[in-house]
């Protein structure tokens, strides 16, 4: 019978302690489908506000963000707490119903947009792109870019907790030393 060392039973020690502690930092959100989101938001008496990550599978950043910023515990527990979560292709193909409106796939060059995209980014097909409704997904703001997790909770912090509505965006930024 062969039995291993002490130095290879540390080793394995340790490394599975640290897979442990790595999957407990992160934490995974629940996405929503826009028509989910939407759906909630008509049905339930006390609805949340809207998040919306819009992507595209090719964008590095995109991915980046999701493992940065989207599976980061704090993150994760506040946005699934205050917000509908809605993961949008903003190359995807199906038709999104809006406000009335229906919105669908424009083919352009070798890939296209998503009109809905488009709208939510106010014409700047810039991704990662993070978009906030209120309850009656009406817009707050896009926001470009990748985030890393302190400043993203901030700017969901200043939507989520309705900041937003008591002062602008310099103000709180500005009174919180952030």
């Amino acid at each position: 019978m062969k039995t291993i060392s002490n130095y290879t039973f540390k080793t394995i020690l340790f490394i599975g302690i640290g897979l442990l502690c790595l999957s407990a930092e992160a934490q995974e959100v629940e996405w929503l489908t826009w028509s989910d989101a939407a759906e909630l938001v008509s049905t339930e008496k006390n609805p949340k506000k809207i998040f919306i990550d819009v992507y595209t599978d090719w964008c590095g950043w995109c991915k980046k963000m999701d493992k940065d910023t989207f599976q980061n515990a704090e993150v994760a527990a506040y946005m699934s707490k205050n917000f509908y979560m809605v993961k949008l292709d903003g190359e995807g193909k199906e038709p999104i119903e809006y406000k009335g409106k229906s919105y669908k796939f424009v083919p352009q060059g070798r890939n296209g947009y998503h009109e809905f995209a488009a709208t939510l980014m106010q014409g700047r097909l810039s991704y990662p792109t993070t978009i906030f409704l209120d309850e009656e997904m009406n817009m707050l703001s896009p926001v470009p870019g990748y985030q890393k997790p302190k400043p993203f909770l901030d700017i969901a912090k200043y939507f989520g907790d309705n900041i937003y509505k008591e002062k602008d965006w310099k103000a709180y930024i500005g009174a919180s030393g952030r």
